[in-house]
């Protein structure tokens, strides 16, 4: 039986002003990273760009494609959809360096004003606040396990509203989990660390402890998808073990190849010369001698 296409209950209008609102930040991406190319073809590499590109593109999949209308068919779409938002997606961006770029592409007059408000102690301890490592694990873990609740999820399946907040939820809540990662500019620029693979160790318990209950139950956990017309010849507990088994194994590689790469920078040579150039080149400063601070880069 084909999907039931319920636009009204997954996206509505979403798909064309989210397809707007993605053309728009790839064009403003454009105006920021044309040119810094110009200015150095070492500052923003082609390949960050493209990661950009492809991170809004997964947002796209994720809420404006057909994958949208299997949503309320499907626990396997609707796993596919969390996975794109919240571990894809936001790790793809967060690479492109967007802060960093969107600065440049802005208005002399918006940076000014940025600036002044910037410089106020508030905004700077909330935003140290923000990205601190143990509350980014915490926020992404609960959004992850509360949206995941039979009650919440029922909830977020039947209402518009909740819907959208729940996709913004996971979007956000994956922007801060891969920050401390990433380290995009205007973080300082402090370079990889040995407690980032426990950072992103304990970020897979969450999802072990989800997926592992949704693989191994017996029961139905979300009877809400018994009313929903079933597709590719699933039943509701062997889709309920598919999405669990992509939601284990896709988390799990993607967080090991993460954890890869920052062991093969800890134990490759250190050097901060290249960073510390890029951002003198940036600010339009000489290159500091000490590791730069998000408020002074600003």
């Amino acid at each position: 039986m084909p999907p039931h296409f319920n636009f009204g209950q997954g996206c509505g209008e979403f798909p064309v002003s989210l397809a707007l609102t993605l053309l728009f930040d790839a064009y403003q991406y454009l105006l920021g990273w044309v040119p810094l190319r110009l200015i150095s073809r070492t500052s923003i590499p082609a390949w960050r760009a493209v990661s950009f590109f492809l991170g809004l593109f997964m947002v796209w999949a994720a809420c404006g494609s057909p994958l949208a209308a299997y949503d309320h068919s499907l626990l396997t779409a609707h796993m596919i959809k969390h996975l794109l938002l919240m571990t894809v997606a936001p790790a793809l961006i967060l690479l492109a360096e967007p802060v960093r770029v969107f600065w440049i592409g802005m208005p002399l007059f918006s940076q000014r004003v940025v600036r002044r408000a910037l410089r106020r102690p508030s905004l700077r301890r909330a935003a140290r606040l923000v990205t601190n490592p143990a509350l980014c694990w915490t926020f992404s873990a609960m959004t992850l396990l509360a949206w995941h609740l039979p009650a919440l999820f029922t909830l977020g399946m039947r209402s518009d509203g909740w819907h959208m907040a729940e996709q913004l939820l996971f979007f956000s809540a994956g922007i801060l989990f891969w920050w401390p990662v990433i380290q995009p500019w205007p973080s300082p620029s402090t370079g990889p660390r040995w407690w980032m693979l426990l950072y992103l160790f304990l970020a897979t318990l969450p999802c072990d402890l989800l997926s592992g209950f949704l693989a191994f139950s017996d029961r139905v956990a979300y009877p809400v998808y018994f009313s929903a017309p079933r597709a590719f010849g699933f039943s509701v507990l062997q889709d309920q073990q598919c999405a669990a088994a992509l939601m284990w194994t896709c988390v799990t590689l993607i967080y090991l190849v993460a954890a890869a790469i920052i062991s093969l920078k800890l134990l490759a040579p250190r050097t901060s010369h290249k960073r510390d150039l890029q951002q003198s080149q940036f600010s339009g400063g000489p290159v500091s001698q000490r590791p730069p601070r998000s408020s002074e880069v600003i």
